[in-house]
Parts: C-alpha cells; sequence; structure tokens
C-alpha cells in the first residue's frame, strides 16, 4: 500500500504545484473578497398580506414561488460564502504546505552535500 502512494507522489509535478501555489491562493483570496461583498438576500422583499389579497389567485401564486426562490436563493449565498470560505482556508493551507516542502527539500540537498562531504572524507582518511 506504501508503494501505492509513492508511486502517486512520485507522480505528481511537484515543480509546477510549487509554482502555482501563490496564484491558487491569490484567486482563493480574490473570491473570499469578491463572494464575501456581497450582500445576503433576504425573503424581506416578499409581497405583504395585502398585496396578496387584492391579486387574482395567479399572481398569489407566483409572488409565494418569488418568495420561496428568495429564500432558496438566500441559502445558495450563505453556503457560497461558506464554500468561498473554505477554498480560501484550503489555499492558504496549500501555501504553507509549499513553504514546508521548500524548506525540507533545501534541507534534504544541505544534508546530501554534508553527507557526501563525510562520505570523502572517510574515504580519503581511509585510504
Amino acid at each position: 500500500m506504501a508503494i501505492g502512494w509513492l508511486t502517486v507522489l512520485k507522480m505528481v509535478p511537484w515543480g509546477d504545484v510549487i509554482e502555482n501555489a501563490p496564484k491558487v491562493a491569490t484567486g482563493a483570496k480574490k473570491l473570499w473578497q469578491t463572494v464575501g461583498k456581497k450582500p445576503v438576500a433576504s425573503a424581506s422583499g416578499a409581497a405583504t398580506p395585502e398585496v396578496l389579497r387584492s391579486e387574482s389567485p395567479d399572481v398569489a401564486a407566483l409572488q409565494r414561488q418569488v418568495a420561496g426562490l428568495q429564500v432558496a436563493v438566500a441559502d445558495l449565498h450563505q453556503q457560497m460564502l461558506a464554500s468561498s470560505e473554505l477554498i480560501q482556508a484550503l489555499a492558504d493551507q496549500n501555501t504553507q504546505l509549499i513553504r514546508r516542502v521548500e524548506v525540507n527539500r533545501v534541507r534534504l540537498l544541505w544534508l546530501a552535500a554534508l553527507l557526501l562531504g563525510l562520505i570523502m572524507a572517510l574515504a580519503s582518511g581511509l585510504f
């Protein structure tokens, strides 16, 4: 099972992931700013009972349908806000992860260079 994950991780184009991480974070922030500024639609603009009584039954049914649709739009807007907030959080986590991967990559290179130096020092000392 670990071999499968290792194969999947090797197939990921890490250079592209690292290169595009800031773009993803910027896009998520723009999405959050755009969605967060939109006002939430409310059902308060629905027809009042006086208007419903004075109109024909067809118009009253349409007004009830419009009121229901306004509530549905408000619910969808709340879901969109929650989704965009989640996307922003995931993009921020992705950016942090990419930074940590880059730091570990640099540390690994330094460790490899140090190990190579030690091996060369030991080899020259033994021979």
